[in-house]
Formats: structure tokens, C-alpha cells, sequence
């Protein structure tokens, strides 16, 4: 019985820390839209890429999407792209997923976020897609913007 209750409270401990990392991350995030290539995955019809998403804002997007320019292993221009991230309300993560069609993930080097293509939001103020935009990576392929 100690071991489940060793087991409990390492466990315990774990998810308060988790909790404590993605609220830093949610904080950090205030009044910008953040995007996070989260991983890449090989498919039969090319390279599934996910993306988290969070906008920070206090207003919701009603779409958004970027041109994407993304480059191989060596550098080079693979292609220009758009990723349509859709509907993205504000303070809440969205995960959103695109099959690149004929792109090897192990090719994958360098996503270029080129910027919105469109953007709309309730609030037309100012554009929430390109002010403050934060583009991260947890994995090997580096997002820059």
C-alpha cells in the first residue's frame, strides 16, 4: 500500500506541474496569437503537420489563415502553402491538423510563416493575425516568421 501511495503523489505532483507549464505557456500568450508546430507525421499521402493554436487576444477570430513557405532538409524552397486555421476563439488552445500532400517528414527542415493571408476578427481595429504573432516549435523542424 506505501507503493500506491508513492505512486499517487509522484503522479499528483506531475500534473500539477503540467498544469503549471501550460498556464505559464497561456500567460505568456496574452494579446497575441501563438502558433506551435507540435509534430509531424509521416502518412501514406505525405506529412501530417499539427499545429497548436492560441489566441491570446480578448477577441475571437472568426478565420485565419497564412501562407506557409516551407523548406527542405538543405534549405531549399519546397513550397508555398496556405494553412487554414479557421475559427479561433479567444483564450481557448486549437489543435489543427494539414496533410501535405507528397512532402516527406524527414525532409521537412524550416516552416516560413510568410503571414495572414486573411484574417477576420470581431474586432477590425487592428489585425489580431500579425500583431504580436509568436510562432514556436517542439520539435526538430524550426517555425520562423
Amino acid at each position: 500500500m506505501p507503493r500506491l501511495a508513492l505512486l499517487l503523489a509522484v503522479c499528483g505532483g506531475l500534473s500539477i506541474g503540467i498544469s503549471a507549464t501550460s498556464l505559464a505557456a497561456q500567460e505568456d500568450a496574452t494579446g497575441a496569437l501563438t502558433i506551435e508546430l507540435n509534430s509531424v507525421e509521416a502518412q501514406d499521402t505525405g506529412c501530417r503537420m499539427s499545429f497548436l493554436v492560441l489566441n491570446g487576444h480578448e477577441s475571437d477570430l472568426k478565420s485565419a489563415v497564412f501562407e506557409a513557405v516551407l523548406f527542405d532538409a538543405a534549405g531549399s524552397v519546397d513550397r508555398l502553402t496556405l494553412f487554414d486555421f479557421g475559427a479561433l476563439p479567444a483564450g481557448r488552445p486549437r489543435v489543427r491538423q494539414f496533410v501535405v500532400p507528397q512532402l516527406g517528414c524527414d525532409q521537412l527542415g524550416q516552416v516560413l510563416i510568410n503571414g495572414a493571408q486573411s484574417c477576420e476578427a470581431e474586432e477590425a481595429a487592428h489585425d489580431l493575425c500579425s500583431d504580436g504573432l509568436m510562432l514556436r516549435s517542439r520539435i526538430d523542424v524550426e517555425v520562423i516568421g
